[in-house]
């Protein structure tokens, strides 16, 4: 287990030299491009502890085009919304010193979180030995789904939000007919199908606590349920679109 403990301590010292940025900014929003990012990192930082000569898993390719893919993604959205109001929330409700507060509720619960999330990842770079078998392909065909839902949802809303005549309006089209998260949805199908793929040598099978906290995080803790919270309250139609529409996983909507 030693390289899962340099993995966090890494990763938790790359936490504390983002934080100043934040004071700097008196916004630590950027914090969530940084997330998807971090799991590259952990895989570069496992590839590192095996070496090169002793096989590159799959996975580092997988994890690289999605992590890179969001990481942008996230980046530009922040560059052009600006501060996120959750995060502004939080920084209200501190005690103390309020950059200290961010520091540890913010930058170091999120590395923790995202080496746990990033079990997985660690794993199936460390064994880089998983062979093409059914669970492997079914693994990357759940990757793939999930990778193709998030960027086209993701695309779909960036579009909807550009459209000025859009303001203040529910987004029921495309991939958000089907679902009211689309790309909750497909991160959760990513990281399961990374799941898959790293266990698929019969080893690691304990790693699934990662994909078991996110799919959490996305539909009862800080994803969907606290986005609709908010939502319900600033969209006057989105109760009907709650209505008629399926939570997470995708399905035609209701009629009527």
């Amino acid at each position: 287990m030693a390289p899962y403990w340099l993995n966090l301590a890494l990763m938790l010292g790359v936490m504390v030299l983002l934080w100043p940025f934040s004071i700097a900014r008196k916004d630590p929003s950027y914090v969530d491009s940084v997330w998807p990012l971090g799991f590259l990192f952990l895989a570069l930082t496992s590839l590192a502890f095996v070496g090169v000569s002793a096989g590159v898993s799959i996975i580092l390719p997988m994890v690289a085009m999605w992590s890179l893919r969001l990481g942008a993604h996230l980046f530009r959205r922040w560059r052009h919304e600006g501060a996120d109001k959750r995060y502004q929330a939080l920084m209200a409700r501190a005690r103390g010193n309020v950059h200290v507060f961010v520091l540890v509720t913010v930058f170091l619960m999120q590395g923790v979180l995202l080496w746990l999330v990033a079990l997985p990842v660690q794993h199936g770079v460390m064994e880089a030995g998983q062979p093409i078998n059914a669970m492997s392909l079914i693994g990357l065909a759940l990757f793939l789904t999930g990778f193709l839902f998030e960027t086209i949802g993701d695309y779909q809303l960036s579009r909807f939000k550009a459209d000025p005549a859009n303001a203040g309006q529910v987004m029921d089209q495309g991939l958000w007919r089907y679902t009211r998260h689309p790309n909750y949805f497909g991160d959760a199908c990513v990281f399961w199908g990374i799941w898959l793929v790293a266990v698929s040598d019969g080893t690691g099978w304990w790693t699934v606590a990662g994909p078991l906290f996110l799919t959490f995080t996305l539909v009862k803790w800080s994803g969907a349920a606290l986005l609709e919270k908010n939502l319900h309250e600033s969209r006057p139609g989105y109760a009907g679109y709650v209505a008629r529409t399926p939570g997470f996983v995708p399905w035609w909507p209701k009629k009527g």
